[in-house]
């Protein structure tokens, strides 16, 4: 058994313990990030990836920003498309110049993994057997199985828990004398396609038709990332090309929009949950990112709220490295919660503005049109989902 140590143990090297050991390595606090997946695992998993301002301007001002501000793709709105018209949301007008990027979520583990390296930093893939123990004493350790089946110790102050949505660490704040897990499965899922195909919009669109929802993006100028409403059982074995195509043409034609076809080349099938748990630490364990909360897709909000969690995180860790105080740590799922449920609420509303619901009667489905009516011809409605969208300041 070889043993070491460092000041912050880290489970999980996805955006929420790569940017968390970023953010902390700034301040000059050491940590060791534990990943189970191989660097071509982490960096080869193709993702969605909308980043808000509030990521990209963090990005930026910590050296992590070259690549996102020269390949990324800045949207300043998106469409809102129901009877057959788009409404436009203007993010820049609506929210003083703020903006979203299109920029996929392995492009930025790429990005921290480099500079991290770059930096010295240690993170230890393909590693098997994580368990952290006495993670509320004054001295945690995480213990585990390198890639070439050695046993390890590694000593700590603090651990992350940023191991995603299937956490283990989150196993250990004991339910329910401590933890409460708030979850909500919904009755639809979204069939997602990669295509190469020219854009079909210079923004995104999100439309709400009779058939189900849909929703075109893209990737990049020659690969677009669309996704149409099916049901939760459904299976990407029914679903040919030309069916593919020839919905996403009824869904979403009219009125200036005209979906341009290409070749698809992968196909899934992304399920509908949400979930929260509280509190998202325990003696000092704490958790961040998919481990302690996920959100639907809709408004694209996962890295950006894992970002958020770790921006407060880093700053309660760093202090008590610092100085001992523990008043930021001690406070930090009293701070990051508000904006953890208003996300929840965001990406639930869009849904349930956007998707047709299996038992939705008549009235219920020209109620939704209305609902979308009023909001986007109101400013003070595409403000509220404007300031959602491209997120609230960092802080």
């Amino acid at each position: 058994m070889t043993h070491s140590s460092t000041q912050v143990g880290i489970v999980g090297a996805g955006p929420a313990g790569l940017m968390l050991s970023h953010l902390l390595h700034l301040r000059g606090i050491e940590s060791v990030v534990l990943e189970a997946r191989t660097r071509d695992e982490v960096e080869g998993t193709i993702r969605a990836g909308v980043l808000e301002q509030n990521t990209v301007d963090l990005m930026v001002e910590t050296g992590l920003g070259d690549r996102v501000k020269a390949e990324g793709l800045e949207h300043h709105g998106i469409e809102l498309r129901f009877g057959g018209r788009g409404h436009r949301i203007a993010f820049d007008e609506l929210t003083d110049g703020r903006a979203v990027t299109v920029y996929p979520q392995h492009e930025v583990l790429v990005d921290l993994i480099a500079k991290r390296l770059a930096d010295g930093g240690d993170i230890r893939f393909g590693v098997s057997d994580v368990e952290v123990h006495d993670h509320t004493s004054d001295n945690p350790s995480i213990t585990y199985t390198d890639a070439d089946g050695n046993p390890h110790t590694v000593r700590c102050a603090l651990v992350a828990g940023c191991d995603g949505s299937r956490t283990r660490t989150r196993k250990l704040i004991p339910e329910p004398a401590v933890r409460t897990d708030h979850f909500r499965q919904y009755p639809f899922a979204w069939f997602g396609i990669l295509a190469e195909a020219p854009p079909s919009s210079e923004e995104l669109i999100y439309a709400n038709h009779p058939r189900g929802f849909a929703l075109i993006s893209t990737r990049t100028p020659q690969v677009q990332r669309h996704y149409l409403q099916v049901d939760p059982d459904d299976s990407v074995d029914n679903w040919s090309d030309d069916r593919i195509w020839s919905e996403l043409h009824a869904r979403v034609d009219g009125e200036g929009a005209e979906i341009k076809d290409g070749r698809i080349f992968e196909k899934s099938i992304l399920q509908f949950r949400s979930f929260v748990c509280e509190p998202m630490q325990h003696g000092n364990l704490f958790l961040a990112g998919d481990a302690a909360h996920t959100v639907p897709p809709t408004g694209a909000k996962g890295l950006n709220l894992a970002v958020a969690d770790v921006y407060v995180l880093s700053k309660g860790m760093a202090e008590f490295i610092e100085t001992g105080h523990r008043g930021r740590l001690d406070g930090y799922t009293e701070t990051v919660l508000p904006r953890i449920w208003r996300t929840q609420h965001f990406s639930w509303w869009m849904s349930s503005m956007l998707h047709r619901l299996p038992d939705a009667s008549g009235f219920d489905q020209r109620r939704q049109v209305a609902e979308l009516d009023m909001v986007t011809r109101s400013v003070a409605g595409r403000t509220l989902i404007a300031e959602n969208y491209v997120g609230t300041p960092l802080g």
